[in-house]
């Protein structure tokens, strides 16, 4: 398809397209970059006109099997259900865009993008938010403000701009940006966990070489958290990156624009008259009201106080006084921040709210904890498996299958803030928040071989309830005896913006998360972040701020790690249901020892301890995996045990003369156990210069023998009697 606009940016070109496909939406734009085609679409809804404050904005990001030269998987052969890269992409570009609608707009707008064709090495997150933007602005719909996303890595300590997906998988970090030419609108970004250094040696396993060092880990790994400063410095970089491409496709953009349309927007006035009446007769009632912290107690007080007074004011529109008593509760809130410093329920501006935490609560499950920060509360379980019981899945760009062996699974049923819903399936929330805690945990996991699952019920929730899945998550994998490279918390910030005044808010509560400007999670350990998310409501954020926020939030986190330490170090594993393995290194040189002749010494180790081995007969590396602690622990030990006697044990040569003991009798001959517990056969043939019928007839069970030495065949010692 012929293009109107060519555009370069460092890494990558983009071609757009106007004007020449889907001419009944009121945008469309056509945009290449690479093999990369991606269509999208924006249509209002004229005659619809909703009436509540709320931007009733609906994205869909759609990716199509074709675009690969692939057929969809499994029976249906259509697209059918959006995958979790579908879903938290459309999310992704919801949040970016939602900022830059005025107040009021009430129409319905429905925002489609499909990927028509695609190649390996293109970012689809970053095209899909800029060719909604770019469809966007060129409509008939009077928005006039540019949106571009960026991708930010870090390979080999160099920030690049733009990675292609190679070398994003190499990168350490994995920071996306939204933004206008003069704003950051939406933030997300997790850090990557990688091996410093592996450790392959015989030295392992034998003291004598090396006291200082032993079997226990093969790997170190690190979590490569980000320190505040760095982030502070990569993010003003690339708000530069992100100015002059919004200041680029405004510029060659304008030109293709339809005239807006004149559109009416929703502004529900409050009655001032109800607001005085309210303010002199009532504030200490809806004070009162702000203070009763659960959602449901606090809707309940203020829904108590609007009753009351329509019984006193009959003459009063019932839905204006609702506004006007939401006006007058949001300036309470807001005043009491800025003026007093001080919140809704007494707390300090960057103080956190109180923590308990149990662990293993639940007696038949592999791990769990309860972690409880002021009303929300976290029940995080933990399920560990093998490789099978991974989730498969596909890209689109995937030649093949994956497997993902570290899940994180977010529930948030209506109880949690007392109201009547059906639990059904996971929905675009709680699909971003079991991914922000993945993303905040998985940079520290440094286990490898199992399959990890962890589930976040939250059983009651006002305010952060994903950084208390973060909290919890990793809390329920130390319960379940999984190593992490570093303590990881999570605290969500806040922010409340009047005029030339701003407060910073620590641990916000579902109160301060709906009257506030700002809601950014930070999640990390005490050096750095490992991921965070950040949307705002104000249209932007200044880095002096967000630079604020960062170490207000470094302070709070710290705060929140060493209590959750306190509860790691009273944790008590639930042996008898808790599944373990374990990864350590023998001399190869033993490891038909281990085996044994025919594989009976490695079956006698499985059937004693309950324990499945797996061996790499080259390298010497060991993973043991089993039901329970105890036996994969015991089953090493006797591992280690024979390996270290192999390093022991007595080397023979043909022609030696040995003291041996008769160990099994058989029609052939019999096994000779020889010092240094290594089997020789000695047939029937070399028992006696006479004919021997029957092997009883001249030697016994546990009786000495004197043996010489005859030939070594691979692993087996062939025997005679000596003279």
């Amino acid at each position: 398809m012929q293009t109107e606009i060519l555009i370069e940016f460092e890494n990558k070109t983009e071609a757009y397209g106007f004007s020449k496909v889907a001419r009944q939406a009121n945008g469309a734009a056509w945009l290449q970059s690479g093999d990369t085609v991606i269509l999208a679409t924006v249509v209002i809804d004229e005659t619809e006109f909703v009436t509540e404050e709320f931007l009733p904005l609906t994205v869909q990001y759609i990716e199509k099997t074709y675009a690969a030269g692939k057929f969809p998987g499994g029976f249906i052969k259509r697209e059918t259900k959006p995958s979790d890269f579908e879903t938290l992409t459309s999310r992704v570009v919801d949040r970016s865009l939602r900022p830059i609608f005025p107040k009021g707009f009430a129409n319905p707008i429905q925002i489609t993008i499909m990927v028509l064709s695609v190649d390996n090495e293109s970012d689809l997150q970053v095209l899909a938010l800029n060719a909604a933007s770019a469809a966007l602005y060129v409509s008939d719909i009077d928005i006039s403000t540019s949106v571009s996303g960026l991708r930010v890595g870090k390979v080999e300590d160099k920030i690049i701009f733009n990675p292609t997906m190679s070398e994003l998988q190499e990168s350490t970090l994995d920071l996306y940006l939204a933004g206008t030419k003069s704003d950051l609108l939406m933030i997300e970004m997790r850090t990557e966990g990688s091996v410093e250094s592996e450790v392959i040696s015989s030295a392992m396993v034998d003291p004598m070489i090396d006291p200082t060092l032993t079997a226990e880990t093969l790997m170190t790994y690190r979590s490569n958290a980000m320190a505040e400063d760095e982030l502070i410095t990569t993010l003003s970089d690339a708000q530069a990156v992100l100015q002059s491409a919004n200041e680029t496709y405004e510029s060659v953009f304008i030109d293709h624009s339809k005239d807006a349309m004149p559109l009416e927007t929703v502004i529900n006035h409050v009655d001032a008259e109800m607001v005085s009446y309210l303010e002199e007769n009532h504030i200490a009632d809806i004070k009162s009201a702000v203070n009763q912290m659960a959602k449901s107690e606090r809707s309940t007080a203020l829904r108590s106080i609007r009753k009351r007074l329509i019984v006193e004011k009959s003459d009063w529109d019932e839905k204006e006084l609702k506004r006007a008593i939401e006006s007058v509760k949001r300036t309470l809130v807001r005043k009491q921040i800025i003026e007093e410093k001080m919140r809704a329920d007494g707390r300090a501006l960057d103080e956190v709210r109180p923590i308990s935490i149990e662990t293993n609560v639940l007696p038949s499950a592999h791990a769990s904890c309860l972690f409880t920060r002021g009303q929300t509360q976290a029940l995080v379980v933990l399920t560990l498996g093998g490789q099978k019981d991974g989730q498969m899945f596909e890209n689109l760009t995937d030649t093949g299958t994956q497997n993902e062996t570290f899940m994180v699974h977010y529930n948030f049923p209506g109880f949690s803030v007392g109201e009547a819903i059906p639990v059904g399936a996971p929905r675009r929330r709680e699909l971003g928040h079991g991914n922000l805690a993945k993303r905040a945990l998985e940079p520290a996991l440094t286990s490898s071989g199992h399959t990890v699952r962890l589930v976040s019920e939250i059983l009651e929730s006002n305010g952060s309830s994903s950084m208390a899945t973060v909290c919890g998550g990793y809390l329920a994998l130390r319960a379940g005896d999984i190593d992490m490279t570093d303590t990881i918390a999570g605290i969500a910030m806040g922010m409340v913006h009047e005029g030339d005044e701003y407060a910073i808010l620590s641990d916000i509560m579902g109160l301060e998360d709906h009257d506030g400007d700002m809601d950014f999670k930070v999640t990390g350990s005490r050096d750095g972040i490992t991921a965070l998310q950040m949307d705002i409501k104000l249209g932007g954020v200044s880095l002096d701020v967000l630079k604020k926020a960062f170490y207000q939030a470094k302070q709070g986190r710290t705060h929140i790690i060493d209590i959750m330490e306190e509860a790691e170090a009273a944790i008590e594993l639930n042996e008898e249901t808790l599944p373990s393995s374990d990864f350590f290194h023998i001399d190869p040189g033993s490891v038909g020892d281990i085996i044994g002749q025919a594989g009976k010494t490695i079956r006698e180790i499985i059937e004693k301890f309950e324990v499945a081995i797996d061996i790499d007969k080259k390298e010497g590396h060991v993973k043991l995996s089993g039901k329970n602690k105890r036996g994969v622990k015991d089953a090493r030990a006797h591992i280690e045990d024979i390996a270290s006697n192999v390093q022991e044990k007595i080397v023979y040569t043909v022609g030696d003369i040995v003291s041996g003991k008769v160990k099994k009798i058989v029609d052939f001959g019999a096994f000779i156990e020889l010092p240094g517990s290594v089997d020789g056969l000695l047939h029937i043939s070399k028992i006696s210069e006479v004919r021997v019928s029957n092997v009883h007839d001249v030697l016994s069970e546990g009786e000495d023998i004197d043996v010489e030495i005859l030939e070594f065949k691979g692993n087996k010692i062939s025997l005679g009697r000596a003279k």
